[in-house]
């Protein structure tokens, strides 16, 4: 068979999410990969969830996507981020079995309805004039479809670097994904370079660990999936920590003549916020030490992960300056850091889609926009993947909006703004993340969820339960007073809150600092709900409604601009006001309403004013 509704490319975390959200609408689905081994594959940290990458993880799930689930069935260690600090900023991490993630994501791949696997390279698309047709394969069988999802990662035209030594591949034991990225250049895609990395592995009966300090994961396990138990599938364990020295700088420093990044072998930017050890040594000359986790891949496996030590430094020059770090004296590698430059498409040339505004029916998603992770690369997939189908189905498309999840930010930043670097998804990012929280997920989704059917009956009726729940909870704590009496005034000053003057609902007692819903069972308040599920997120909701309030205000205010639509045919030449940057960059981004067209870098308060006032002029004339 070689006609299909959609054919995906690669099947990394952005593939998966992409082929599953496809077949799961219905849409007869050819995922292809060069490695049916490594559907999933962590190529680098063995981890998912962080700040605000948790939030992602959390939204995919509502979605229907499948890396919480996998996620959770294979941690191995969990830890909340920033769990001292205010909701909107806490993020859930799981460290988990590299193996046994890969085991899942393959098994559930492999079993999905309307979905067919094939172990082949991707060598070119089938272009119909301005229409993505399907793909030719190194071999040369064409497969057909109505639309094209390319997920190739860090592959196209992809070199990894071993010091000043070059090996065509997107990872270590993978070859590169070379003809595509020159055939859309050919069709005038701007395509550019970026760099990632990976420290070494090594094997963990080298290391010392007792010159190491433990860290251990929380007691408290709280899922990424609606639909996993709340309880570990798998022992936990521990991680280790050890610190670079003076000592450890100077190797480095005196090698820097070896790095690629540093005598210009490497023309790709590499992730700020993930930087090499050679760009912590040399950006941050003051600092005496940097912190490492040494992390076990798995239960069962002998690699450990040397988190922080990203290198792309000869391997003998990584054997001298690892093993000046407490614990690493006799360290062996099984593979010694490397780096990877790879290309990647301008992201301003999708629409909000993930469709590609030049060739209709082509989608791209995740580090081929120029993402790093894969949180992002996952999130892509999976509104690209909900979006193709639902072109095939002639139904609207799914564009999440900023105040609604993370993935919008996501979205909207690469298609308005582009990026220069890897872009990497931080809570700062988001201009409305007190109400963007972990707890809130269902809320903000579950209509999304819901209206495009994208989970199953059964998770529907799991989603209104918990809703209802919710609502019940809200409902009590607003209708129900505690009176001034002896009994009640001692119970509060047993808990240190002051004696009530007045009669008060639970409501606004539960806004005390020092009060929980546990606390107010002394009340006659019920907790017998999921704490998870129910109970913390009404309670998060509550003690900060203030500041809710006021930001669903300034939302309100922005959706009225979200609101003014600007037609995909308006000629930025007739807009009275504009300077020549400003249109070149609206005629570039085309935003879809007024609200997009503000964030574009360039373009004043002034220039929206314009098209705004030319939009109700239009709108008179007709």
């Amino acid at each position: 068979m070689n006609q299909f509704d959609v054919i995906v490319v690669g099947a990394g975390h952005a593939g998966i999410e992409a082929c599953l959200a496809t077949s799961r609408l219905g849409c007869s689905t050819a995922l292809l990969t060069n490695n049916m081994s490594r559907v999933g594959y962590m190529s680098c940290n063995p981890s998912i969830g962080g700040l605000a990458k948790g939030h992602m993880v959390k939204e995919i799930d509502i979605l229907g996507g499948e890396m919480g689930i996998a996620a959770d069935k294979t941690c191995i260690q969990f830890k909340r981020l920033n769990s001292s600090r205010g909701p909107a900023v806490r993020g859930s991490r799981a460290q988990c079995d590299k193996d046994l993630y890969c085991k899942h994501m393959n098994k559930v791949v492999s079993a999905a309805k309307n979905l067919s696997v094939y172990e082949v390279e991707a060598r070119a698309l089938i272009l119909d004039g301005k229409k993505c047709r399907g793909i030719e394969t190194a071999d040369g069988v064409k497969i057909y479809s109505e639309k094209v999802i390319l997920c190739a990662g860090t592959f196209m035209n992809a070199v990894m670097h071993f010091g000043l030594k070059q090996v065509p591949g997107g990872r270590a034991g993978d070859k590169a994904t070379v003809g595509i990225s020159n055939q859309l250049a050919d069709q005038g895609f701007k395509v550019s370079r970026l760099k990632t990395g990976t420290p070494a592995r090594a094997l963990k009966s080298s290391i010392d660990f007792s010159k190491t300090a433990k860290q251990y994961g929380d007691e408290r396990f709280i899922p990424f999936s609606f639909r996993s138990p709340a309880r570990l599938t798998l022992p936990q364990i521990p991680c280790f920590i050890t610190h670079t020295n003076e000592a450890t700088h100077e190797i480095i420093r005196r090698n820097l003549d070896q790095s690629p990044m540093f005598c210009g072998v490497i023309q790709g930017v590499g992730p700020r916020y993930c930087p090499s050890i050679e760009d912590k040594v040399t950006r941050f000359a003051e600092k005496i030490s940097h912190q490492s986790f040494l992390e076990p891949e798995g239960l069962d496996s002998e690699l450990i992960y040397i988190q922080g030590m990203s290198t792309s430094l000869p391997e003998a020059v990584q054997y001298e300056f690892l093993r000046t770090m407490p614990g690493l004296e006799n360290v062996k590698l099984v593979r010694p850091g490397y780096a990877v430059e790879y290309d990647f498409f301008e992201p301003t040339q999708l629409s909000g889609t993930l469709e590609t505004k030049e060739i209709s029916g082509l989608f791209f998603a995740g580090q081929i926009n120029g993402t790093s992770g894969y949180e992002e690369a996952a999130a892509q997939g999976l509104l690209a993947g909900i979006n193709a189908a639902m072109q095939c189905l002639e139904r609207e498309a799914v564009i999440l909006r900023r105040d609604e999840a993370y993935i919008g930010v996501l979205i909207d930043d690469l298609v308005t703004k582009g990026t220069r670097e890897p872009y990497r998804m931080m809570t700062s990012r988001a201009e409305h993340r007190l109400v963007l929280r972990e707890d809130n997920v269902l809320d903000r989704l579950h209509n999304v969820a819901t209206g495009n059917r994208l989970v199953s009956d059964s998770v529907l009726n799991e989603y209104e339960k918990v809703l209802g729940e919710r609502q019940e909870l809200r409902r009590v704590l607003a209708t129900t007073a505690v009176v001034p009496s002896p009994e009640t005034q001692a119970a509060f000053k047993k808990m240190n809150s002051p004696v009530l003057q007045k009669p008060m609902k639970l409501k606004d007692l539960l806004r005390r600092e020092e009060l929980t819903c546990f606390k107010l069972r002394e009340f006659g308040l019920e907790t017998n709900h999921d704490f998870d599920k129910v109970i913390e997120p009404v309670e998060i909701e509550t003690k900060y409604e203030g500041y809710i309030d006021r930001q669903t205000k300034i939302i309100e205010q922005a959706r009225k601009m979200e609101e003014v639509l600007i037609p995909r045919e308006l000629d930025f030449e007739k807009v009275h006001g504009l300077s020549s940057e400003e249109r070149e960059k609206l005629r570039s981004i085309g935003p879809r309403n007024l609200a997009q067209a503000s964030r574009i870098s360039g373009v004043n308060p002034s220039a929206i004013q314009a098209i705004m006032i030319h939009l109700k002029a239009c709108q008179r004339a007709t």
